[in-house]
């Protein structure tokens, strides 16, 4: 039977451990982006030129961005920080980091091929998925998901840019939208969004 001093020296230490797991996660009701319409179920084809679909990440947490891979500066930088800000999460919370799934979605089909997209997102993790499709397809995932693009007028070359908003959404295991990435402010906030919401 453990003595009243080391009792008094275990409850000692309790606090030191709370203190070490971090702050308390807020509920997922209070999320940002709890009960926004946000996304929904899609068809599009993955890199290997299979189907993939939204339910085939049930059970996974979802970073999802859309853009396009001869986007000059916008979208590398982007997906960039977000694969950084996933890579410092993983160092602390390995096996949480392992339940979320990066996915890339072009809206520029007509130039992003299977081939195209798995070369793009190689660049910056094997985990990040690349999806591409139809121009239905596309535009349909696009309006699901809240996101706005355009095409930008063909040049002489053929050459052409895209126009669309540029938000990194993150979804929980029921492919429910929670928040959005900042991106914008570093690899270091994306982490700590992460880890705000990621359980």
């Amino acid at each position: 039977m453990p003595t009243p001093l080391r009792i008094l020296a275990l409850s000692a230490l309790l606090p030191l451990a709370a203190c070490a797991q971090g702050p308390a996660q807020p509920p997922l009701a209070e999320a940002p982006l709890a009960g926004a319409r946000i996304g929904g179920d899609f068809t599009l084809t993955g890199e290997d030129g299979q189907p993939v679909s939204w339910t085939d990440f049930n059970g996974k947490w979802r970073v999802v961005y859309f853009g396009f891979a001869y986007c000059p500066d916008i979208c590398p930088t982007d997906l960039q920080r977000s694969s950084q800000g996933l890579a410092l999460y993983a160092r602390d919370q390995p096996q949480l980091a392992a339940q979320i799934q990066p996915i890339f979605i072009t809206i520029d089909p007509e130039r992003d091929t299977p081939e195209v997209v798995a070369e793009f997102t190689d660049a910056f993790s094997k985990d990040l998925i690349g999806l591409t499709g139809t121009p239905e397809q596309i535009a349909a995932a696009a309006k699901a998901f809240g996101v706005y693009f355009a095409k930008g007028e063909v040049n002489e070359q053929g050459a052409y840019m895209m126009d669309h908003s540029n938000v990194t959404y993150l979804f929980d295991p029921q492919g429910e939208p929670v928040s959005m990435l900042p991106t914008d402010q570093g690899a270091e906030a994306v982490a700590a969004e992460l880890a705000k919401w990621v359980r």
